[in-house]
């Protein structure tokens, strides 16, 4: 028997694409109420892979502590953060994608906050958009944690309590956003103001919040323990 098996934490920014680019039917097959204010369209049409692009794809080894963010920034070159955890990588859409599907296939669990309702699909969907393959099934069976640990489920004891979001979570296990950024940033501001690196920077802060809040979940309301063999 070995050790604790493989984990991964792992989360996506995504924002709409520019204005003009779907028209009025595209806002309202969305989902999107005819009349609706623009800042609430926009912010619909940025969690559809049908109308949205990835800005990130954040990945987390929680045991070793380091992880992979692939970010939206022309032209800029690979770098770290302070603490030389993460890497920082610039990348087209399609190329974050490729890293992520490789990255991914050498975990045996993966752990999200809310990944089974919008990450998850999101990027198998605009995968497929993109004709980059995924290599492999980000939403089996949901009634175990045992593949994928969504988080967002385990804490409502699969919709048996009422949702709250990442933040509400964090802040209610006493758990500090890294670095005190702020939880909802204005993606669109900052793609506007060539932010690409404060949304990587984000998106690494994510992914460990989630470790953590994954760690006091295991600690305390997980039954399991298991280990591979």
């Amino acid at each position: 028997m070995r050790g604790k098996i493989s984990e991964v934490v792992f989360d996506i920014e995504t924002l709409a694409d520019p204005p003009g680019a779907f028209d009025e039917k595209d806002h309202l097959s969305a989902g999107a109420p005819e009349g609706e204010d623009p800042a609430e369209v926009l912010h619909r049409m940025s969690l559809a892979p049908l109308t949205a692009r990835i800005l990130a794809v954040a990945m987390l080894n929680p045991g070793t502590g380091r992880g992979k963010v692939w970010y939206e920034h022309p032209g800029c070159a690979p770098s770290r953060t302070g603490d030389g955890l993460f890497e920082m990588l610039p990348a087209t859409e399609e190329e974050m994608l490729t890293g992520f599907w490789s990255a991914v296939t050498g975990f045996e669990r993966l752990i999200t906050f809310n990944g089974r309702f919008f990450d998850c699909p999101f990027l198998m969907l605009r995968s497929a958009l993109l004709g980059v393959p995924p290599s492999r099934n980000l939403l089996p069976y949901r009634f175990s944690a045992r593949e994928h640990c969504d988080l967002l489920d385990q804490l409502t004891f699969y919709g048996a309590m009422r949702k709250f979001t990442l933040e509400a979570y964090c802040r209610g296990f006493g758990i500090a956003r890294p670095g005190g950024e702020p939880w909802r940033p204005d993606f669109s501001r900052l793609v506007n103001q060539e932010g690409h690196r404060e949304i990587a920077e984000h998106a690494a802060g994510t992914v460990r919040a989630t470790a953590e809040l994954y760690r006091r979940w295991e600690e305390a309301l997980s039954f399991w323990r298991e280990t591979a063999t």
